[in-house]
């Protein structure tokens, strides 16, 4: 995503994740993440505005599952996922996964 479009700072972390759509699951890992958004950085393709799962495995080996759409692509990179549906509760460990780095 664009810095300008940024809203939250974003904390570099390099976790490994798995995400999903209506088309296949693929492996990924994520190499920046914020309180609205990541980047996963996969071969995987994907559409933008395209809704996807995503499933971050933290430091202490649970895995952390968020969901949000396709914001920017980059063909054979990645792409930057804006997080939708967040709980408290998903709030809560996304802002522990930010502060610890995982």
């Amino acid at each position: 995503m664009a810095d300008e479009r940024r809203r939250n700072q974003r904390l570099k972390v390099l976790l490994d994740a798995r995400w999903g759509s209506l088309s296949k699951r693929h492996e990924a890992r994520v190499d920046d993440i914020s309180m609205s958004g990541c980047f996963v950085n996969t071969y995987g393709p994907v559409e933008v505005g395209e809704l996807v799962e995503l499933k971050i495995l933290r430091r202490s080996g649970q895995w952390f599952e968020l969901n949000g759409y396709v914001a920017t692509y980059q063909h054979g990179v990645g792409f930057g996922l804006a997080f939708t549906d967040l709980s408290e509760e998903k709030l809560k460990v996304l802002q522990e996964l930010i502060a610890t780095g995982g």
